[in-house]
């Protein structure tokens, strides 16, 4: 049975004439405006013996929400997220109704004004159709414009992950009691752990918590093969996950001022038994389960904080100000150079690599590669 989850329901603007030139159009308020155009889409389909199955389709615009009910957006660049295997796969606790196109980030150019937009969250790509088509339909109030990246590609290189990654880091901060400068952070080396390291979340806390001075522990499922970048990421040490294997004690030597878990269940229970008194867990994921069994013995003996972390449904002013940093002081050059980019026809066997545990690093969807260009760096 499928895992259904609870809470699941700038660059100057290119001339808008020079990217839909060839394009039907009408004239409205003498503003140029698209008329229902076709493109291809990555749509998941359920097949007669139960089965979900994505392939590349011919849809139009016409099948996308109501103009009245949204601005039109030509993707681009999208990335890929675990959310986006899960709906791939059938999962009605993401999306409850087939045919669907997921997709839940998505960058590129609003046809109205010609401005280059992203979008990440909200309903986009659950029950609204995503990135994974060459055009969506949103509420202007899930845009996030001027885009503060210099490209759409970048954009997609952090997309939800790396809002998720850059929100935790923010929750740690905030709860650290020290002003949240670089500077003061190196000063006390206090040492966070990340779980789920080489992940699309994980790798990108580990490179802004290393940024800002915190000696940062990687533990990784995968560190044989990803150990290298994991360091040089900036993890001043890299551990297997059997670090923090389960126990039946409800304390154990404390590890860890802080540490952000993006993996949930088992790990996380036991993860809380190692944080120094008074730390805090920042929690974003569920790839290990959503039960989360534990004592109350760390949090009344030691104080600890178990911090929650929502990057879909907060307000768009508080995600700005995380894109801000991102974009700027918070960059993750080794991340951006690191990412792969890949076509709509390599997205079946990259969502099920995210289903079975095998992918690591971040995934660009790029809707120009076509099924004989090389998968590329950024």
């Amino acid at each position: 049975m499928p895992l259904v989850l609870p809470f699941m329901r700038r660059k100057a603007a290119t001339p808008l004439f020079s990217l839909y030139s060839n394009h039907p159009t009408i004239f409205s308020n003498n503003r140029r405006i698209m008329s229902s155009v076709s493109f291809q889409a990555w749509r998941v389909q359920e097949q007669s013996d139960g089965q979900y199955h994505g392939s590349e389709q011919t849809v139009s615009t016409d099948s996308l929400p109501h103009s009245d009910q949204g601005t039109l957006i030509r993707v681009s660049h999208s990335s890929l997220n675990y959310k986006d295997a899960l709906s791939a796969s059938g999962n009605k606790g993401v999306t409850k109704n087939y045919p669907h196109t997921p997709g839940i980030d998505a960058a590129g150019i609003c046809v109205e004004t010609g401005e280059p937009v992203m979008v990440t969250g909200y309903d986009l790509g659950m029950n609204t159709d995503g990135g994974f088509g060459e055009y969506i339909r949103v509420p202007k109030e899930w845009l996030v414009s001027p885009m503060p990246f210099q490209s759409a590609k970048v954009a997609m290189v952090y997309g939800t992950a790396g809002l998720t990654a850059g929100l935790c880091v923010q929750k740690i901060l905030g709860h650290d009691g020290a002003d949240v400068s670089a500077a003061s952070a190196a000063t006390e080396r206090k040492v966070v752990a990340v779980t789920g390291a080489t992940g699309a979340v994980g790798s990108v806390a580990v490179e802004i918590l290393s940024k800002l001075g915190f000696d940062v522990v990687a533990i990784s499922g995968k560190t044989g093969e990803h150990k290298d970048k994991l360091l040089r990421l900036g993890a001043k040490e890299v551990v297997g996950r059997e670090t923090i294997e389960s126990t039946k004690k409800p304390l154990l030597r404390p590890m860890f001022d802080h540490a952000i878990d993006t993996v949930g269940g088992k790990p996380l229970a036991e993860l809380l038994k190692y944080i120094q008194p008074g730390g805090s867990v920042a929690c974003c994921g569920l790839v290990a389960g959503p039960k989360l069994e534990t004592t109350v013995l760390p949090f009344i003996l030691r104080g600890i904080n178990l911090l929650g972390v929502d990057s879909v449904e907060i307000p768009l002013v508080q995600k700005k100000k995380v894109w801000n940093k991102l974009a700027t002081s918070w960059s993750c050059p080794i991340t951006e150079a690191s990412a792969v980019e890949i076509g709509r026809h390599e997205l079946d066997g990259c969502l099920k690599a995210f289903l079975k545990g095998e992918s690591a690093g971040k995934i660009v969807l790029n809707h120009s590669l076509k099924v004989d260009t090389k998968r590329s760096k950024l």
